[in-house]
């Protein structure tokens, strides 16, 4: 039996993203924010990233520590996080009953707080129609069994996956030994399962880098770091994570004294049971094999957009999109957001959605 819930604003993902808007919006007073998430942790990529880079220069934190200050601010403020659910689809939008609610009080008319929008500009929130006439519904399942929970307001934070060897149509065998970037650090820092001996990292970019530490992490060697570009992807540090990132390449490149073949692809995975080698052309048209037991493809994002692809959603420039009611935020509109960037963005994400309930009657 399908049971139905009612709550004010709905954040599917609780990455970075989601985490960080559902606390804006909980604690401008948007009422009822449930963040929902399949994961049966919350916090997103940071909790198995046990590297630094996700704080300042003056509070470095590592990944599990910077997803921990994420959770605690959402609980805080007052958004309610479950784990465990995914949301299957979307539910039409059936009728609410049209009444009006501010914060988490009883339902009530006027006094209220005031936020800020999007672009900085004072919202007051004192009389937000947190339950409209019309509602964005979603059918979900957890442990609850299966649910349809509707909202005035949804906000995608689904984030985006790095793409997998599949996907990159690479052929040979289906030996063991074959990782994206998550998969990897999931495998090392979350299961503690062993990997092999001598790796491939495919990618030269921050997350490559961080991979490549979990490889010497777990006590393998890395052979060699691979990209189709003319150079590896490190811009000049102006921030903390671009800083961060030329750390990394700087440390991979001389003191850990990894190779890094540019314009080189690869073009076959060898072995049988497990992983023996990779086939590797390069821009001239050179062919070769890199012996190895491990290969890790890293970088090359893609957003997890199944929700927003099955109602023909269109994302836009900024969190809206072309269906009323519905936000996009952090990896889903932009594939590859480090992690800060995407907390950044959930803020800025609720402000558009408090200007949204703000406007509806």
């Amino acid at each position: 039996m399908t049971t139905e819930r009612q709550v004010d604003v709905l954040v599917v993902g609780a990455g970075p993203a989601g985490l960080a808007a559902a606390a804006r919006l909980a604690a401008a007073g948007a009422g009822l924010v449930e963040v929902l998430e399949r994961e049966p942790e919350a916090g997103g990529v940071p909790r198995y990233c046990v590297h630094g880079g996700f704080g300042t220069w003056t509070r470095p934190l590592t990944g599990p520590a910077y997803a921990g200050l994420l959770v605690e601010a959402a609980a805080r403020a007052g958004a309610v996080v479950r784990t465990g659910v995914t949301v299957l689809d979307w539910a039409g939008t059936p009728s609410g009953s049209g009444e009006v609610r501010c914060g988490s009080a009883a339902p009530r008319r006027g006094a209220g707080n005031c936020a800020t929008s999007h672009d900085g500009a004072a919202v007051d929130t004192r009389h937000i129609a947190v339950l409209p006439a019309e509602r964005l519904g979603l059918a979900t399942v957890g442990v609850r069994g299966p649910e349809t929970v509707t909202a005035r307001a949804v906000v995608l934070a689904t984030g985006a996956y790095e793409r997998p060897r599949t996907a990159r149509l690479i052929p040979g065998t289906r030996p063991a030994g074959v990782y994206t970037g998550g998969e990897l650090q999931q495998a090392v820092h979350r299961y503690r399962q062993p990997i092999g001996g001598r790796a491939v990292v495919v990618g030269a970019e921050d997350v490559s880098y961080a991979a490549a530490e979990t490889v010497r992490a777990a006590g393998a060697e890395v052979v060699a770091m691979l990209t189709d570009r003319p150079r590896a992807a490190v811009v000049r540090a102006v921030t903390d994570v671009t800083r961060a990132a030329s750390v990394r390449a700087l440390d991979a490149q001389l003191r850990s004294r990894v190779p890094l073949l540019t314009g080189t692809t690869v073009t076959e995975i060898l072995g049988h049971g497990r992983l023996s080698g990779v086939r590797i052309r390069h821009l001239d048209g050179r062919t070769g094999v890199l012996s190895c037991d491990t290969v890790v493809f890293t970088g090359d994002f893609v957003a997890e957009d199944e929700l927003a692809r099955r109602a023909r959603i269109t994302l836009a420039h900024g969190p809206g999109t072309d269906r009323p009611g519905v936000f996009a935020v952090g990896g889903l509109p932009h594939p590859g957001r480090d992690a800060r960037t995407a907390a950044r963005e959930g803020v800025l994400a609720a402000g558009a959605v408090l200007e949204w309930l703000l406007s509806r009657p």
